[in-house]
């Protein structure tokens, strides 16, 4: 061990007591001073340790119910002086400073009094000052200084003293980097609460996270990758619980994202089978067995290996049937004694549940990586009722064709611009996703849906007397042409063309109804 600096004297103030009694019994035992505030020096009291207030230290009473506590030069000058500088050491002498060799803080809950209320005053009130500022004065004097504001860093830090009396200048490093973070962290959670208010994105604005896992690689074995939480309670991959099988990978995570917004997007029972981000199978219906086996007959091909996503709890049938193909991920709101005994067989599934559907309709950032900085936007959080269609056309769409139109624009909202999907009865029968030009995602979709009448032995394509959506205007009428000629007899889209009369027209003459949304679903 290198450059250990000794403790004499620590100083313990925290708002998260887990673990802090056996942690300062363990510094007491090694001859350690301790220090502290207000609820805490309570706790290692009754505990039966030997305190000193913070405020005998300093001379000062705590004030203001508890707002000025720690903020004294006794306090600030046991943190920053550095022992190495005489001048330094000359001032605590003039001023009866003595060292602070250990500060053990953690802050406010201020982003778990977020997720519960929208009071103002208590989110103001759950404001940490006096906790940043020591923290980030203990994590400055890391030379000299341990810092610890998370309790998982106890164990390693008592080991070390209890071994070699002190700290090392490694451990110091890694505990200051952490401090740095975490207020990082909680400012950003301030400042965005602050901005969010405001009806426009604010002029600045910051992106912080809690690591949740360490990666193996990114989306190639060459790449590094981790996922990370910014305290968004959203239900979904990153805050759900795996009950089985391997770590998920970077594609994982991201495919069964994709997944599970999507299956969010409807009411009935749903599922929604994914592969590299774009799904390839969709079907709503009464059941969740009959919308499996809908949404896998859309595509069994490149639903093997896929990613499962359901908006229904997983009930033992239905874990029969999807363990029957090789399955990546399956993710679902919740799961039956009897589905997870099912899933079990097959050790190498990941199974999550998130304990809920995440919202489509509410709006939160999202950020986008970009050479030099980051775009944000807000989610997609569009949604289209029947009373938002426009239509254009002469022949007036059924009830039926409506229904199946709004399905196939909630499908096409999470497939890769440009984005062509067909639709009938509430199954996707052919979706072409990320092409160069919308006449070539038509095409794909067509051929694709070829492939699966052949496949499943079908007399004819489900494209046949189905309906069609894209995620944006169609600028020729080709496009339009290309869907016609598959057999469809609705479409939906956003309008907005300069040739929106031509394509109109080429509607009406192939006898087609068509509506406008107004509203586009560009996914890039």
């Amino acid at each position: 061990m290198t450059m250990i600096r000794p403790i004499r004297r620590a100083l313990l103030s925290v708002s998260d007591k887990t673990g802090l009694a056996a942690f300062a019994a363990t510094l007491a035992a090694a001859g350690i001073e301790l220090l502290s505030t207000g609820g805490t020096a309570k706790m290692l009291r009754e505990a039966g340790l030997d305190v000193t207030d913070v405020s005998a230290v300093t001379g000062f009473p705590e004030i203001m119910d508890g707002r000025v506590k720690t903020l004294h030069p006794k306090i600030h000058g046991g943190l920053l002086a550095r022992r190495d500088n005489d001048a330094h050491l000359a001032a605590m002498k003039a001023e009866a400073i003595d060292d602070i060799d250990l500060l053990v803080v953690n802050l406010y809950p201020f982003e778990a009094t977020l997720k519960r209320t929208d009071d103002r005053s208590e989110l103001i009130e759950n404001i940490d000052i006096g906790g940043p500022a020591m923290i980030r004065a203990a994590a400055k004097n890391h030379d000299f200084v341990t810092v610890i504001c998370d309790p998982d860093d106890y164990e390693v830090t008592g080991s070390e003293i209890v071994t070699h009396g002190g700290t090392s200048l490694v451990l110091r490093q890694k505990l200051a980097m952490t401090a740095f973070a975490r207020t990082a962290a909680y400012d950003s959670a301030i400042a965005n609460w602050m901005a969010s208010d405001e009806a426009n994105l604010p002029k600045s604005t910051s992106l912080a996270g809690t690591r949740v896992n360490a990666l193996r690689y990114g989306e190639n074995p060459h790449q590094q990758a981790a996922l990370y939480s910014h305290g968004d309670d959203r239900p979904g991959v990153t805050n759900a619980r795996q009950l089985q099988g391997k770590p998920l990978s970077y594609n994982n995570i991201n495919d069964t994202n994709a997944a599970f917004e999507l299956a969010a997007e409807f009411e009935a029972p749903t599922v929604a089978i994914i592969k590299h981000a774009n799904p390839c199978g969709v079907a709503s219906a009464d059941s969740m067995i009959e919308a499996w086996q809908h949404a896998l007959a859309a595509d069994p091909v490149s639903a093997f290996g896929g990613i499962v996503a359901l908006n229904r709890p997983l009930d033992e049938a239905l874990a029969h049937a999807i363990t029957s193909i090789f399955t990546e991920v399956v993710i679902a709101p919740d799961a039956s004694e009897a589905a997870i005994a099912v899933m079990q067989a097959k050790p190498n599934l990941r199974l999550l549940l998130t304990g809920a559907m995440p919202d489509p309709a509410i709006s939160t950032p999202i950020f986008k990586s970009v050479a030099g900085g980051f775009l944000v936007q807000t989610r997609d959080h569009g949604v289209i009722t029947r009373n938002d269609l426009k239509i254009v056309t002469r022949r007036i769409p059924s009830d039926a064709e409506i229904d199946d139109m709004l399905f196939a624009w909630k499908v096409t909202k999470h497939v890769k611009s440009n984005a062509i999907v067909f639709v009938k009865d509430a199954i996707t029968a052919g979706v072409g996703a990320g092409q160069m030009s919308r006449i070539d995602s038509a095409r794909i979709a067509v051929q694709k849906a070829a492939d699966m009448a052949k496949l499943n032995g079908w007399n004819s394509p489900r494209t046949k007397g189905s309906v069609a959506a894209s995620d944006a205007f169609f600028p020729f009428a080709d496009g339009l042409e290309a869907i016609a000629k598959a057999g469809s007899t609705a479409i939906i889209q956003p309008g907005g063309s300069m040739k929106d009369d031509e394509v109109i027209a080429a509607a009406d003459d192939a006898g087609l109804a068509m509506v406008f949304t107004g509203m586009r679903h560009f996914n890039h």
